[in-house]
């Protein structure tokens, strides 16, 4: 049997979806939220995301710098944000007003032509670690 290939984690945010949302839409923050250690700069972006804007970020993987072009592949105010790179592999926030807040779920869907390489470097498990260590650096940030 094939593994998943989507991971995603969940949490509530106590605070409105449309500050969660904002701080999403707005690439320049990316850097304060990231739980994964991985962005080091916005090269290139609007002041604020839609529907096929364009990013590029700075990253530092393994030790490797490289740049990462991005493309908004899904964008509903207050609900969700979706972006991939040349890989197509897909990072969302789906956000959900409940009793106390935001409940904010982060995917990484890597079903595409290099999904391989995600499985075989275990990838899927530590962008979970990482989306995680996102949601409570994101829960920080807003709630600041």
């Amino acid at each position: 049997m094939s593994r998943p290939r989507i991971v995603s984690t969940s949490r509530v945010i106590p605070a409105p979806p449309s500050a969660v949302f904002n701080l999403l839409a707005d690439p320049r923050q990316h850097g304060t939220f990231d739980g994964s250690g991985t962005v080091l700069a916005i090269r290139s972006a609007p002041q604020r995301l839609t529907l096929g804007a364009r990013f590029s970020v700075r990253m530092k993987l393994y030790g490797l710098k490289y740049t990462v072009n991005n493309n908004v592949v899904a964008f509903e105010e207050n609900k969700c944000i979706a972006w991939h790179h040349i890989a197509q592999f897909i990072w969302r926030y789906d956000l959900e007003e409940v009793p106390g807040g935001t409940k904010v779920t982060e995917s990484f869907d890597f079903d595409k032509p290099w999904h391989f390489v995600i499985s075989w470097w275990h990838k899927d498990v530590a962008n979970l670690r990482d989306m995680n260590a996102t949601l409570e650096r994101l829960e920080k940030v807003v709630t600041a």
